[in-house]
C-alpha cells in the first residue's frame, strides 16, 4: 500500500490520517539550522516513541554545502544541549514536495526559495515557517556570520517551536 500523503496547511489541518509525517527543515546551506531542527525534531520524536509516525530530514536552498557536515559551532551548541548534529548537506528539490508533507523554512527568505520550486497549489501548502508553529514570529536567525550566542539561540528557538510543531503533527493516541 503507498504511503498516504496530504497537504494539510498552516490553516490548522489535521495529520492525524497519514500514516506517517514526513517533515523537511530547510535553511539556506543546511549546516546550521535545519540540521539543528532536525536533529532537535528526531530527538523529541524519540522521546514521544513516535519514531514509526514522524519522519524527519534536512536541506538547504544553496548547493555551496552539499556534502559536508554541520558547521561545527552548531555542533558544539546543540551538544551544550544534549543534542548530536550528524549528516552531510544537501538541497532542497522539487521531488521533495512529493516526498514530504511539511517543507518548513528556516526564515522569509528560505520560505520564498521554496515556493519558487512549488508546481502547484498543493505543494505551496505544504510550505510554512518554522517559528509560525511556536510563538508567532518570522525567522530562525543565521548565526552563520555571527558570534558562538548565535548558534545556542537558534538551538533554543529551534527546541521550542520543534515541541509546537510536534504537538500539531503527532498521532492522536486511540
Amino acid at each position: 500500500m503507498a504511503r498516504q500523503t496530504a497537504s494539510p496547511s498552516h490553516t490548522g489541518a489535521s495529520f492525524s490520517s497519514l500514516a506517517r509525517v514526513r517533515i523537511l527543515f530547510i535553511c539556506l546551506g543546511n549546516i546550521c539550522r535545519s540540521p539543528t531542527a532536525e536533529a532537535v525534531m528526531r530527538g523529541l520524536v524519540a522521546e514521544r516513541g513516535l519514531e514509526s509516525e514522524i519522519e524527519v530530514e534536512s536541506a538547504g536552498t544553496g548547493d555551496w554545502h552539499v556534502g559536508y557536515p554541520p558547521d561545527e559551532r552548531s555542533v558544539v551548541a546543540a551538544a551544550e544541549r544534549g543534542v548530536e548534529l550528524t549528516g552531510e548537506a544537501r538541497q532542497v528539490v522539487r521531488g521533495d514536495f512529493d516526498d514530504f508533507d511539511l517543507l518548513i523554512a528556516m526564515d522569509c527568505q528560505n520560505e520564498r526559495d521554496i515556493l519558487r520550486l512549488a508546481r502547484t497549489d498543493e505543494d505551496r501548502e505544504k510550505v510554512r515557517l518554522l517559528r509560525s508553529s511556536a510563538d508567532g514570529e518570522l525567522d530562525v536567525p543565521d548565526p552563520y556570520y555571527g558570534g558562538e550566542g548565535g548558534f545556542a539561540e537558534v538551538v533554543e528557538i529551534v527546541e521550542r517551536c520543534c515541541r509546537a510543531l510536534l504537538d500539531e503533527v503527532a498521532p492522536t493516541p486511540r
